[in-house]
């Protein structure tokens, strides 16, 4: 009876129209250039994923893989169509284990269909154990689907490497559509190795899902940094009238050498955060998107 019941109320839950987030002015705070530039080897990572896996696994993706010497990739997949390329890997500079996806290709098709894709699903629960029952967290569908496709081939590897350099610390990053993989790669870890320190760090990242599952991010990986550059319009879609809502952790930048942080999930009256910047579609540039990132782009006409 009470799986019967929560049937009912999954599928009444999913079927109708999310409501509408509440904005809320918050507070911004400026951000040193030293602070800055230290997130470069991130911003490396990110761009490196948007390279072939023939050069990712030599590590020879030209300046992003010359830019983080020492890193030992140890699992690379993905055609950058059917599947995002990703990679997974040890970097001794931080002792941390790597994951990294890639980001929409535009020369691709399968992927924007993806991202077009704004119907919110549940999680499924078998990847995201521990889950209370009637919590529903809701995520876009074709992120979702995306992220099963290499959830079930890196968590083993990442647990393999963690044993075998004897660290618990895990750092995921991701651009675009990699941005929003490495944000529910977060919330999977963060479950399926409750030992892991997660440090996630993502750039021009799409909302992902409901405020539920927003919520979920903000416990359970507090150190969630998501960055944004200028007037990329891809932070602030899909709409909050959707249902859809960021988790905190929000740096934008206004400038070269100048961001804020900005507190909160949504700040929609903070004038250096991203939504009082780009209020709708028609004031973003897409330009913004690839960067650059303190002086770095990302994309794959950038992965020399």
């Amino acid at each position: 009876m009470l799986i019967a019941a929560f049937s009912v109320l999954l599928t009444f839950a999913t079927s109708v129209k999310a409501a509408y987030v509440t904005l809320q002015s918050r507070t911004e705070t400026p951000l040193s250039t030293e602070e800055l530039f230290s997130w470069a080897p991130y911003t490396q990572f990110a761009r490196a994923a948007y390279c072939p896996p023939s050069k990712l696994t030599n590590w020879t993706c030209g300046e992003a893989c010359s830019a983080l010497p020492g890193f030992e990739p140890t699992l690379v997949g993905g055609d950058g169509n059917a599947v995002q390329i990703f990679f997974v890997g040890f970097y001794p500079a931080k002792n941390t284990i790597v994951v990294a996806h890639q980001g929409t290709d535009p020369n691709q098709l399968l992927p924007i269909l993806t991202d077009l894709d704004l119907v919110m699903t549940p999680l499924d629960r078998s990847l995201f154990p521990g889950i209370p029952l009637f919590t529903l967290a809701l995520v876009h569908d074709g992120f979702r689907r995306a992220h099963e496709r290499t959830a079930s081939k890196i968590l083993p590897e990442v647990k393999r490497l963690m044993d075998a350099h004897g660290t618990k610390s895990l750092t995921l990053v991701g651009h675009s559509l990699g941005g929003a993989l490495a944000e529910l790669d977060s919330l999977f870890f963060a479950l399926n190795i409750p030992k892991a320190s997660i440090e996630a760090v993502t750039y021009g990242t799409p909302r992902v899902g409901n405020s539920v599952f927003a919520k979920l991010i903000d416990d359970k990986v507090p150190n969630f940094r998501r960055i944004n550059n200028k007037k990329d319009v891809v932070p602030i879609v899909p709409d909050t009238s959707l249902g859809f809502m960021h988790p905190k952790g929000e740096v934008h930048i206004v400038s070269p050498g100048h961001a804020f942080a900005c507190s909160g999930n949504e700040n929609n009256m903070d004038p250096n955060c991203t939504i009082a910047a780009v209020p709708n579609i028609f004031a973003g540039n897409t330009n913004d998107h690839n960067g650059p990132y303190e002086g770095i782009r990302i994309g794959t006409q950038h992965c020399t």
